[in-house]
């Protein structure tokens, strides 16, 4: 369905609105298809974002500014985030030794199960939306979008 029937818009949109109004639309619609799947695991995108990030730290502790400096949402309160996976037994929060004012933080092995049984969920989440389209049609939309985006 074109983004004009969808949007019921009666003017005329030039290409460039489309674009971002195509974008800003679907982005919302993978986003709350996203917190349906993870909402009977109780954690939002956000903290499903911050536990892979962490998990990509392989052990080793990391803090506030990397976690912020990492996440897809840049205007995530990541203190708060961090605040709710620490309630849950997701992550752990130490100040460092080597320099006090620095919080250090880490992925517990619950946080790691957690990634482990929503793994298979996200990937089928994820492929959904590709699977109308070929290998070469997914490369060139990435491409694309990196294109546009990297302006």
């Amino acid at each position: 369905m074109k983004i004009e029937d969808i949007l019921k818009s009666t003017v005329p949109m030039d290409n460039s609105k489309k674009i971002i109004m195509n974008i800003m639309y679907t982005q919302n619609i993978i986003a709350e298809r996203f917190n349906e799947m993870l909402k009977p695991f109780d954690i939002s995108s956000e903290q499903f974002n911050v536990l892979r990030i962490l998990r990509g730290q392989k052990g080793k502790p990391t803090n506030m500014f990397v976690i912020q400096e990492r996440m897809l949402a840049k205007t995530s309160n990541t203190t708060r985030l961090v605040d709710k996976l620490l309630l849950k037994e997701l992550v752990t929060r130490e100040v460092c030794p080597a320099n006090r004012r620095k919080i250090e933080v880490t992925i517990t092995q619950k946080g790691l199960d957690l990634l482990i049984e929503l793994e298979p969920k996200v990937k089928i989440h994820e492929e959904s939306y590709s699977q109308k389209l070929s290998e070469e049609e997914r490369l060139q939309l990435n491409e694309l979008l990196e294109k546009f985006r990297n302006q």
